[in-house]
């Protein structure tokens, strides 16, 4: 049985399991459920134990083999820009459904109430963490660490990648008989890295079962079911991106098979519908980039660990219907103009962002200050309306955003491929 199918297997166990527990209010099940969720962040903690020194090789190695700093500067350019587009149509996608479906106005006002006094205090906080986190350009002079040696002991991923290629990139430029064994080692230690996720990776669907469960078992679906038409609109958003615009990226720019495609990368998606984390699904989708989707090292590389830092597609297009959500409850229609700063703001705060603790709430926070500005409302009182669903969703969103990472190698792969044969190198 291959291990993705043995992964489905165990997210729909635990999801029935779960909800066995919260329809016939089973304690016993729940308190089981809830008990066995160490399994699953253990399993989580393993995999996350191999990204710093993953990353940080396989970029050292992927720079260094390019062997010419130009070329560098042409991948890194393509990357930025596709993820700064594909997030951008991901944000008007999110603002196109939520202005013809209207999800702000279906919902009932006692459920209003309640989710108002159920999450208020957490709501607040979440705001006041947001406006704790440094500006855009504090993250970008924080790429620079001051000690790169700090930056690997904390796991701080954007100074690890920038040090990482300015590292590579010095390689390159150094002689042969001496750039060889250096980039040995650091290969040597990417090589046994991958060991260690196919190790970690054979106890995925025991870790799945138990982190599905515990959140079901946790959370319920009644929460869910008060915002059934606002999660219904963030999920069909998503599955938009997905089919459109990842598909005719797939098609016309990296020229696959899209159906292909998808099917040889639901391994990745599905530990990051699980685990709801870009970083601890990062050893996975390298693996499947370079094994399944034979992605030149190289590309993987450096377009994946980047990606997973800061390409936020599912992401931004939560914050604009969760954004245009929260205005038709609080303040009714938005204008045109707010909305394109929604555009843009998100678009930005999506990069500016990463790394930051709580990222897709402090995203939400930074979006709804800017479209809510003038109108009196805290954003406090918005955030609460949505954190009740945001664990369920945020696993959806994961999923995407590690989808359009993999859909970049292929696009920026087949780029470069295209400019080889163009200049005949």
């Amino acid at each position: 049985m291959q291990l993705y199918t043995k992964i489905s297997i165990a997210l729909v166990a635990g999801a029935v399991a779960g909800l066995v527990a919260n329809l016939f209010d089973l304690e016993i099940l729940r308190t089981v459920l809830v008990a066995i969720e160490p399994i699953g962040n253990a399993w989580i903690r393993l995999i996350t134990m191999v990204v710093v020194p993953l990353v940080f090789a396989s970029l050292v190695v992927g720079t260094a083999s390019l062997g010419d700093i130009s070329k560098l500067g042409r991948i890194g350019g393509k990357t930025v820009l596709y993820y700064l587009g594909t997030t951008a149509i991901a944000v008007t996608i999110g603002l196109a459904l939520s202005n013809l479906i209207r999800p702000g106005s279906r919902i009932d006002p006692e459920a209003l109430e309640g989710l108002r006094s159920t999450y208020m205090a957490e709501g607040a906080s979440r705001v006041e963490l947001a406006r704790d986190a440094p500006s855009l350009v504090d993250i970008l002079l924080n790429m620079i660490p001051r000690n790169p040696i700090e930056a690997l002991a904390s796991g701080d991923m954007l100074p690890i990648i920038f040090f990482a290629i300015f590292f590579g990139a010095a390689l390159s430029a150094l002689p042969s008989e001496r750039r060889d064994h250096v980039i040995g080692f650091f290969d040597g230690v990417n090589e046994a890295a991958m060991v260690m996720i196919h190790w970690i990776m054979r106890l995925a669907p025991y870790a799945v079962f138990a982190l599905i469960g515990a959140v079901i078992a946790r959370f319920g679906l009644g929460v869910l079911q008060s915002l059934l038409v606002y999660s219904l609109v963030v999920l069909r958003g998503r599955g938009l991106h997905v089919a459109f615009t990842y598909t005719a990226a797939l098609r016309f720019l990296a020229r696959r098979g899209p159906r292909e495609f998808y099917r040889k990368i639901r391994e990745a998606q599905l530990i990051a519908f699980s685990t709801s984390s870009s970083n601890a699904t990062l050893p996975v989708s390298m693996e499947v980039a370079e094994e399944k989707l034979e992605i030149e090292k190289e590309v993987a590389s450096f377009v994946l660990p980047l990606g997973a830092t800061i390409n936020m597609d599912g992401t931004a297009l939560y914050q604009a219907v969760a954004t245009m959500f929260i205005a038709q409850v609080l303040v009714g229609d938005i204008s045109f103009t707010a909305q394109f700063g929604i555009v843009l703001t998100a678009t930005l705060a999506s990069i500016g962002a990463a790394g930051v603790p709580s990222a897709g709430i402090i995203i939400l926070v930074v979006v709804l200050e800017q479209a809510l500005a003038g109108t009196g409302v805290d954003p406090a009182a918005g955030i609460a309306l949505v954190l009740g669903v945001d664990r369920l969703l945020d696993m959806c969103r994961t999923a995407v955003n590690v989808t359009g990472d993999l859909t970049a190698a292929a696009v920026i792969e087949r780029s470069e491929y295209d400019y080889a044969l163009k200049h005949g190198s």
